[in-house]
């Protein structure tokens, strides 16, 4: 699962409108804009961490004069060492931060489902929109069936593709 910029504002709108729904939750409607931008800065403070770990990643390539195939390698590294989850483990912590913010904010009245069921709840909305990738990898290998997979006519092309199919929902 991947976050994407774009869709964070979606995300938290979403979190926000089930837990209170729901009755998981409860937010003065006045304070609902407030306790979704809150969610979202959560997540764009993970993507700011993610960021640094990249940005350290490169420059000890460069230091190391590694090739850049070795970045995944390299980043796993930079990030265990910082303490930072990716992947799966990222988006776990993510949510941790969301109910821990949930808990103590002062946009939240209250909570009052456990966090196990705000968990379900919220990884749930984010697996509906962070699970775009797979569907992006199919779609983009379904319009280039005219290439052989594995040249480099199709290497090329499959990155233009993506990132074509990526600006047309609006993910980057």
């Amino acid at each position: 699962m991947r976050l994407y910029p774009k869709v964070i504002p979606i995300i938290s709108r979403e979190c926000i409108q089930k837990l209170m729904q729901d009755g998981d939750a409860e937010v003065e409607a006045l304070r609902i804009a407030d306790a979704e931008m809150d969610l979202s800065a959560i997540m764009r403070e993970y993507l700011a961490n993610e960021e640094r770990v990249n940005q350290a990643t490169r420059e000890a390539l460069e230091r190391r004069g590694y090739d850049p195939s070795k970045f995944n390698q390299v980043k796993r590294e930079m990030a265990d060492v910082r303490g930072f989850k990716m992947g799966d483990d990222g988006i776990e912590y993510v949510i941790d931060q969301m109910i821990e913010f949930l808990l103590i904010s002062r946009n939240v009245e209250e909570v009052y489902s456990p966090d196990t069921s705000l968990r379900l709840k919220i990884h749930a909305i984010m697996k509906r929109h962070l699970d775009v990738d797979d569907e992006i990898d199919r779609e983009a290998r379904a319009r280039l069936k005219h290439l052989q997979e594995g040249t480099s006519a199709f290497d090329i092309e499959y990155g233009k593709t993506v990132e074509q199919i990526r600006r047309a929902r609006g993910l980057i």
